[in-house]
């Protein structure tokens, strides 16, 4: 469910970034009619996996997670501890009484339920704003190193289905690199 969310995320960003790309690639073109086009690529998700900013957002998922998990955890030690009780105990209480038992042990279990489904839904919306960030972040570093390196165009590689590049045509490296030298300045 997540890795949907980020694909389309990288999708949305990537449609209006080669068609900003595009435009200034024609624009270009139509100035110079005698140069060479060159085509380069990016590898959004390394960037995302390898860069600076990239890699903290993971970790502060990751950490939120970990706190989420504790809470869903301390839920199940309830229920088990509930279900256990009513087990060991239900054939010595009332037919009334169990049933009130059992009653509360499934609101119980509904009330854990609903809450694994807000802390995934919380975590989604967490990580996909993350993740849109850092990706805004990187939609003009892509156009600037595309730009400086003198590229016409630049495409996702894995959206765009690149089956063969050179690996003159990588511009994911320079990417992260752009990427993690605008992040240490932002943070001075």
């Amino acid at each position: 469910m997540r890795r949907t969310s980020i694909v389309s995320i990288s999708a949305l960003f990537l449609s209006g970034l080669l068609a900003g790309m595009w435009l200034g690639a024609t624009a270009s073109s139509a100035q110079n009619n005698n140069a060479p086009s060159r085509v380069g690529f990016v590898d959004i998700q390394r960037v995302l996996a390898r860069s600076a900013a990239g890699m903290a957002a993971r970790e502060q998922l990751e950490k939120e997670k970990a706190v989420m998990q504790k809470q869903v955890d301390g839920q199940r030690v309830e229920l088990e501890k509930m279900k256990d009780d009513l087990e060991k105990k239900g054939q010595l209480l009332s037919a009334d009484a169990r049933r009130e038992k059992q009653d509360l042990l499934e609101r119980k279990v509904r009330d854990a339920r609903r809450l694994v489904d807000d802390l995934q839904n919380t975590l989604q919306k967490k990580e996909e704003a993350m993740l849109g960030k850092v990706l805004q972040d990187v939609s003009g570093l892509v156009q600037k190193v595309g730009k400086d390196k003198g590229f016409t165009i630049v495409l996702e590689r894995q959206r765009s289905s690149i089956l063969y590049a050179s690996a003159d045509a990588d511009l994911t490296d320079d990417v992260i690199r752009a990427f993690d030298e605008e992040t240490k300045k932002g943070k001075k």
